[in-house]
């Protein structure tokens, strides 16, 4: 268990090493995969991919639970590690939406 704080605010938040997470950033985006460790605000994911843009679902929260319109998506290749240094947002993934978001074919011009 760790403390995020954002805008000043405390927050208790529970991320489990391990799965697959959803995690929107301050500047850096949205971001999806396995949890490899949590400190505050720095979340380091592995096998992570990037999800650039969604339809099929009103927010991330539901992205999470639903996954999205992979025709209608933009999800970037996966990336063996990235840090991710502002963090503010981590979402469990439900098991339907990561396998189908993790199985997504990259997304290309």
């Amino acid at each position: 268990m760790a403390t995020l704080i954002c805008d000043g605010i405390s927050e208790i938040v529970r991320v489990k090493a391990g799965k697959i997470t959803l995690v929107r950033t301050q500047s850096a985006g949205v971001h999806f995969g396995t949890v490899k460790k949590r400190k505050g605000k720095e979340v380091t994911l592995v096998n992570a991919r990037r999800l650039w843009s969604w339809s099929g679902a009103c927010s991330l929260s539901q992205v999470a639970v639903d996954g999205v319109n992979l025709n209608k998506s933009k999800i970037s290749v996966t990336v063996s590690e990235i840090i991710l240094t502002e963090a503010i947002e981590l979402i469990a993934m439900h098991d339907k939406a990561a396998k189908q978001m993790m199985e997504a074919k990259p997304w290309k011009s």
